[in-house]
């Protein structure tokens, strides 16, 4: 079956343009109460890498650790985390202690400074640096470990 649609133009196509994503049809209709007005569906950008700064303005870096290693050590740099090698075993909280400790020795700044925010029982952790630096110097000092 076919049916002709009157008083609908097609401008440019769909998707194409930023009003099209709001508006389906020109026929000049106005909306209908009670139906969701369409928001800007532009979200600015998720912040990139593993080292951003939250909400709380405090920075935050995901970790991949790798617990029971020979030594501690920066493993990788990559876009989703910082491969962290931690010389303890992963029991009763003894890697994150020293996860805590080892980074607050690669960034220069007090162990109390470095808090296990996320992850406790897991290989993905998020730490929160409790120090006022840029994400940027962060990221550069762990780049120079890796290299180290």
């Amino acid at each position: 079956m076919l049916v002709a649609l009157t008083g609908f133009r097609r401008r440019g196509g769909w998707g194409q343009g930023p009003v099209s994503a709001c508006v389906r049809s020109w026929s000049g209709a106005m909306p209908r109460r009670g139906k969701e007005k369409c928001k800007d569906s532009v979200k600015p950008p998720a912040p990139s890498g593993p080292v951003v700064t939250d909400k709380s303005g405090s920075i935050t870096i995901a970790i991949h650790a790798k617990p029971g290693s020979k030594q501690n050590a920066i493993t990788d740099v990559t876009t989703e985390a910082v491969g962290v090698a931690i010389a303890a075993p992963p029991s009763e909280g003894e890697a994150n202690a020293e996860l805590c400790r080892y980074l607050s020795k690669v960034l220069e700044v007090k162990k109390s400074e470095v808090v296990l925010d996320k992850g406790g029982k897991s290989r993905e952790k998020v730490v929160k640096i409790l120090v006022s630096m840029t994400p940027d110097e962060v990221l550069e000092k762990l780049k120079k470990e890796a290299t180290s």
